[in-house]
């Protein structure tokens, strides 16, 4: 099969680097990826954006591609899946209704209201005087999150009203967030420790993967500003199985019949951003794709055939998923100085020494002669896969602390939370 990926980041080079270990995909391509994965990989790229759906369809069609992968949320939610599909091309990802889940935080919300889908309690506000009021008279610690897309930085946990008000200002007033701040979601604040349950799913049928836990916050001990994720790890062991089945009871499997029972069917990849509570999972916030950091940590777990399982769900089969179960995989990211907020790009990207078992999937790089530079916030994730979690982190720390990063940070405690009993 020959697949087209949707995509640019580390996110899409490991989508693209786990079909081509599958078997049944001979050929990938990612638009419009990025020169890492094609100068260390040899994965071919192809220079079109994902908003430009014209040029895209017309390539799948003349070079009889027989598939394609949406990566990113942005193309989703622009209704790319119902442009392929009315061009008759097969398209793994949600269409534009179904992708509002991630779209519209206050979408989210009334679909978990309506089926009893546990969440935190919340309101909705488009001014910013009456969203003030509420958090003068609910208190902090409270999130304050901006309703549309904002690249994983649109959330602030506030542990002070007045962070929250300024939070609120940040979006009200500078406009911070363009026209994903025309609402906002204000909710309850949750306490526990948070996790990413991903699925593949078709309709009503849905497939869950391990479990991972992500790291938002830019420095080492959660702290900083919100970031898109610096790290993560999988598996989780402080989250028991028994939690785990209770979220796909309870949240993944309503949340895909909800999805169908209101008209919006889900096929793609499902993420849930939960939290483990004294009451139980609850969703902090659900995504219509892949995660990322999450999937570079996840996809190298996969032991089947990740063409032929997409394959299968694009022509109404049942798809097979199997999983390594014995090892652990953890991941780092390695971030431009002062992202998210002042990025410093062209930084030049080392040469990092990784083994068998590990990767370095790429995202913001640009090339520079025969090298490569830093072109955006997040440069590159490196992961490796060991028999422990400990074992694991050792391992990337070993990579990264070996290596030049001048001009780059990274996170230094990615997986603590699991290791420090």
């Amino acid at each position: 099969m020959k697949v087209l990926v949707i995509g640019s980041g580390a996110r899409e080079h490991a989508i693209a680097d786990a079909l081509l270990r599958g078997g049944s995909v001979e050929e990938v391509t990612v638009a419009p990826g990025n020169p890492g994965m094609e100068l260390e990989d040899g994965i071919r790229t192809l220079q079109l954006a994902p908003s430009n759906q014209a040029a895209l369809i017309d390539f799948v069609r003349n070079n009889d591609y027989d598939w394609v992968f949406v990566g990113p949320e942005v193309p989703l939610i622009d209704g790319i899946v119902d442009a392929f599909a009315e061009a008759g091309i097969k398209a793994f990802g949600p269409r534009k209704a179904a992708a509002q889940i991630e779209g519209s935080k206050d979408f989210a919300k009334q679909l978990m209201e309506r089926y009893g889908i546990p969440t935190a309690a919340y309101r909705t506000f488009d001014e910013l005087a009456p969203a003030v009021e509420y958090v003068h008279g609910h208190g902090a610690p409270i999130v304050i999150k901006a309703d549309g897309l904002a690249a994983g930085k649109g959330v602030t946990v506030a542990m002070d009203e007045e962070t929250a008000v300024a939070a609120l200002n940040d979006i009200f007033v500078d406009h911070r967030f363009g026209a994903a701040g025309a609402k906002v979601v204000v909710e309850d604040y949750l306490e526990g420790q948070e996790f990413s349950l991903m699925s593949f799913v078709s309709g009503t049928d849905f497939w869950p993967m391990p479990i991972s836990q992500d790291h938002k916050r830019a420095y080492d001990d959660d702290q900083g500003p919100n970031t898109g994720g610096m790290g993560a790890y999988s598996p989780v062991p402080q989250i028991g199985q028994d939690v785990v089945d209770e979220a796909i009871a309870t949240i993944v499997k309503p949340t895909v019949e909800a999805m169908a029972q209101d008209g919006t069917p889900f096929t793609g990849i499902l993420y849930a951003g939960l939290i483990a509570t004294a009451d139980g999972p609850k969703v902090i916030e659900f995504n219509a794709r892949f995660g990322d950091p999450e999937t570079e940590v996840v996809l190298p777990k996969l032991t089947s055939d990740l063409g032929a399982a997409v394959d299968a769900i694009l022509n109404g089969e049942t798809p097979e998923f199997t999983w390594d179960e014995d090892h652990a995989t953890l991941g780092v990211v390695l971030a431009s100085d002062g992202y998210p907020n002042d990025v410093v790009k062209g930084a030049r990207i080392p040469e990092l020494h990784v083994d068998d078992d590990s990767h370095v999937y790429y995202a913001g790089v640009a090339r520079d002669g025969d090298g490569l530079v830093a072109n955006s916030g997040r440069v590159l994730l490196v992961e490796s896969s060991a028999p422990t979690l400990a074992e694991a982190q050792h391992k990337v720390y070993a990579i990264l602390d070996a290596a030049d990063t001048t001009g780059m940070f990274y996170r230094h405690d990615i997986g603590a939370k699991a290791l420090k009993d």
